[in-house]
């Protein structure tokens, strides 16, 4: 771009910065910097809530991959990635019944409870790579907009934005991330119509719809393979996973199924725009689909593109910080029940810092987007049997390991060496080991996971122990909700509410 074209570009990152700020608390309570509380103390309203969790979900990177796969399979690979939303509402149903039937507080305290401090740490080591992987991925997005990978600009873009975003989140912590989403919202819904207004009616509207092959080769592969990562995928996401604790359970649902379902949509909405370029046979290849259409369309168009990624990147990344803060700073003390003498603010910023320099380490070596997830989407297939089985088997600290190592070896060796799982593919597409891996995986661990529970439970019958792992009888939860109705107990319970561990 030209010196004039560069000013205007990098005077807008320097404009978001300072709305950023601005619109960010500037003091917040510990409950604010880590649950999301007001300044009264309390909790976030459910609709600020889905706000949150759909613009936090609509990734730069992911908004990219969508319309990536639309240029590569049609609608078919719009509609393969926009499946990975559904884990929202799924998510959201199982945290709603463990907060109801086993008083989770938390999905680490939770662990820690059920399955010892071995798994809580696993767990924990799961989070954190996913929260890596999403520092560098979405960075990259916003800096291929000033620069070609691995080039000057596009690297002190990509650090340049990860300073604004660090900077107002140890202001406001996850209050000021959920306040910033709900703008960042606005202006991803406003910019996705006028720009699917400008590129949209270029083609035939039928040439959308039945654009694409559906069959394995055609994409189907990964429709179904980001179907079953569904099963696993939003309980390793710790951005969704703190939001699904931060209000009443059933607000909780409702803010979970509806951020879900407007997520798909508009992630498929999105894929359009790679879709277009699919339908006219534009070429891709070492860029991005969104690059690509909105550079044939103009700079005005190219611009609005790069605002697009820009608010998206910033709603995913603020999160992002806001719940390695929660994780680092109370999450880690927690699972040894240690009290740092530090103030936890502090260390969550002191994390938030080295996460921004380190997280970004990958994106300055020119690392694939799209692999953030689906590496650590097959790494963690494990954890869908351990929080959708839980109370349905019995828990054990045996069947967690075996689940959770067995998924991690199978997406570290797929990383590593894919072709020595080549036994595994299904079909021949490009997709082929991606759906393997993960339908037979699952099927692994979901095995792991259950065979131990309910050899426990067996002998456990045969000596006559009581099954208290079943959690709370209807009756019970029936006896908290009125007491919650009438004002007896909090609408968030307790640590001290939820049963004792359980599992061998």
């Amino acid at each position: 771009m030209d010196s004039s074209t560069g000013i205007f570009f990098w005077g807008f990152l320097v404009v978001y910065g300072i709305v950023m700020f601005l619109l960010s608390p500037k003091t917040v309570s510990l409950g604010g910097f880590f649950k999301g509380e007001d300044k009264h103390g309390r909790a976030a309203n459910p609709w600020m809530i889905t706000a949150s969790i759909f613009i936090a979900w609509i990734f730069a990177k992911s908004v990219t991959n969508a319309a990536n796969m639309g240029a590569q399979f049609g609608i078919v690979g719009g509609i393969g990635y926009a499946m990975y939303w559904l884990c929202i509402p799924l998510t959201g149903f199982a945290l709603y019944r463990l907060r109801r039937k086993f008083g989770a507080t938390g999905t680490v305290s939770f662990l820690t409870k059920h399955y010892g401090i071995a798994a809580a740490f696993c767990f924990s080591a799961a989070i954190l790579v996913r929260l890596f992987n999403e520092v560098w991925s979405n960075t990259s997005v916003v800096g291929a907009y000033y620069g070609d990978s691995g080039s000057a600009p596009f690297i002190i873009a990509a650090l340049l934005f990860t300073a604004i975003t660090v900077g107002y989140c140890c202001w406001g912590g996850m209050r000021g991330s959920i306040i910033t989403d709900i703008a960042q919202a606005a202006l991803f819904a406003v910019l996705l119509i006028v720009v699917l207004v400008w590129v949209v009616p270029q083609d035939n509207p039928v040439d959308y719809v039945t654009s694409g092959v559906w069959s394995l080769e055609g994409g189907v592969d990964f429709i179904i393979g980001a179907g079953l990562q569904c099963l696993s995928y939003g309980f390793h996401d710790a951005v969704l996973t703190d939001r699904g604790f931060i209000c009443e359970e059933k607000k909780m649902l409702k803010s979970f199924v509806v951020a879900g379902l407007l997520g798909f949509a508009a992630i498929v909405l999105f894929s359009l725009i790679g879709v277009h370029a699919y339908i006219n046979g534009m070429s891709i290849a070492g860029s991005s689909a969104p690059v690509v259409v909105a550079q044939s369309l103009g700079l005005v168009a190219f611009f609005l593109m790069a605002v697009i990624m820009i608010a998206t990147a910033g709603s995913t990344l603020d999160s992002t910080f806001s719940s390695l803060a929660k994780l680092t700073a109370r999450d880690l003390p927690g699972i040894l029940s240690i009290t740092p003498k530090m103030n936890p603010r502090i260390i969550g910023i002191i994390f938030m810092i080295i996460f921004g320099i380190v997280g970004n380490l990958p994106m300055i070596m020119g690392a694939d987007i799209i692999a953030a997830t689906t590496i650590s989407g097959t790494m963690i297939m494990g954890l869908g049997p351990i929080f959708l089985m839980h109370g349905v088997v019995k828990p054990t600290k045996i069947g967690f390991q075996l689940a959770f190592w067995i998924g991690m070896a199978l997406g570290i060796v797929d990383t590593v060496a894919p072709a020595s799982l080549s036994f595994m593919n299904i079909g021949a597409g490009a997709y082929a080991n991606f759906l393997g891996v993960n339908l037979w995986g699952a099927i692994i661990c979901w095995a792991a996971y259950i065979v131990p529970g309910l050899i426990s439970q067996a002998n456990d019958k045969k000596n006559g122990i009581e099954p208290t792992w079943r959690g709370r009888s209807k009756e019970e939860i029936a006896r908290l909700d009125a007491e919650r109705a009438k004002g007896g107990c909090d609408e968030v319970l307790s640590d001290a509410d939820e049963l004792a561990p359980t599992g061998a």
